[in-house]
């Protein structure tokens, strides 16, 4: 049994936060390719390649803990990684028509209430439900309240909801902020393809099915205890990835290849047009499988700071998806970019990120308490 150790395993979730925040800034360096050539192959690498690597790499007897684990988590994982990867595809149109700001608050502040407080409630009921649904059509809702009173009537379950709260208002301001930076960046540019309406609906998509890769997780255990039980240990988490990420991977090359072929574009993968330095395509690879491992490196440690949340390690996502924001927003500071802003607006990111600093600490104690003995 792995001991409880929330510090340790913030300290991780903030690593990995780190380097999802930094994984696209790459992108700036990629030229002469259309955005579907650039996401299908970072998406080969991030969702597709490097699962399988890092589980190859740190899972003992990989092909006896797949041989042995239950194919219906296999499915099932495999299937809800399906809609996160359709969740992903919402939020980049999203952006089209309501901008990064209002999207990312709106998705990730969503994703982090459902995707935090939903796996307690079904209480690994989840697989079950789905298998009845698809296989007999039987639609029995998968709650278990008993198993959520059981885990909030412990000691820090009360911070851990205040957290999860605060980190919802910090993101909340956040996006507020950074309305108020496009609208200074464009008082004077026209709307372009903005709808609110359409981009409401799209970032709540996004949202929703980003919250149901936590489900993908959490599906996924029966696997991860396999290999827990053959020597996997603190990297037990590591074999999910290849059945969540894999299904995020179809849906993204389904859509990626759609946009090939509407726009003729497939071709960019192999030659570019001509006149094209022949340096540039490598380079577009490289930054491709930077972003791709960047982009991985944010499961890889989620996996190590999950399993040392202890018995509120399911407040491992709202942990995730707070400093997911807060790095993001830091490193556009560090890059200036919140510079010649108007005081008002300035002053809302800073607020923001004091906020979600008081999130993360105020969850991260609620672990502290349910790791002592009084929280057993």
């Amino acid at each position: 049994m792995i001991p409880s150790d929330p510090l340790l395993g913030t300290a991780y979730h903030a690593v990995g936060a780190l380097s999802s925040s930094a994984c696209y800034a790459p992108q700036k360096k990629v030229r002469n390719w259309s955005w579907q050539t650039y996401w299908l192959t970072q998406a080969a690498f991030c969702w597709f390649l490097l699962p399988i690597l890092g589980a190859a790499l740190t899972i003992p007897h990989l092909l006896d803990v797949l041989a042995q684990a239950p194919k219906e988590a296999m499915a099932v994982s495999f299937l809800l990684g399906m809609a996160y990867g359709v969740g992903g595809t919402a939020f980049n149109i999203s952006i089209r028509y309501i901008g990064f700001s209002l999207t990312y608050a709106i998705a990730v502040g969503l994703s982090s209430i459902l995707g935090t407080l939903v796996p307690p409630l079904i209480d690994h009921r989840f697989g079950a439900f789905l298998h009845d649904l698809l296989w007999t059509g039987t639609l029995t809702p998968p709650l278990d309240y008993e198993a959520l009173h059981a885990i909030f009537s412990r000691s820090g379950a009360d911070w851990i909801l205040s957290g999860v709260a605060v980190g919802a208002l910090g993101i909340a301001l956040c996006g507020m902020a950074g309305r108020m930076k496009e609208k200074d960046l464009q008082s004077q540019d026209a709307q372009g393809e903005f709808s609110l309406s359409k981009g409401l609906l799209l970032s709540l998509l996004a949202g929703v099915l980003s919250a149901v890769y936590n489900l993908s997780l959490e599906a996924g255990k029966p696997i991860a205890d396999v290999a827990a039980s053959l020597g996997a240990d603190v990297w037990r988490g590591n074999v999910v990835y290849i059945f969540s990420n894999t299904g995020a991977f179809v849906t993204t090359a389904i859509y990626c290849l759609y946009l090939h072929a509407r726009h003729r574009t497939l071709g960019e993968l192999i030659a570019l047009p001509a006149g094209t330095e022949k340096a540039v395509l490598p380079i577009n690879f490289a930054m491709a499988a930077l972003t791709g491992l960047l982009w991985y490196g944010q499961f890889f440690f989620y996996n190590l700071g999950h399993v040392r949340m202890g018995q509120y390690e399911f407040s491992s996502w709202a942990i995730h998806m707070i400093m997911l924001v807060l790095f993001s927003n830091l490193i556009a500071v560090f890059f200036r970019e919140w510079t010649g802003r108007r005081r008002t607006t300035q002053g809302t990111i800073a607020l923001a990120l004091a906020v979600l600093v008081a999130a993360i600490l105020t969850i991260t104690y609620g672990n502290y308490l349910g790791a002592g003995p009084s929280g057993e």
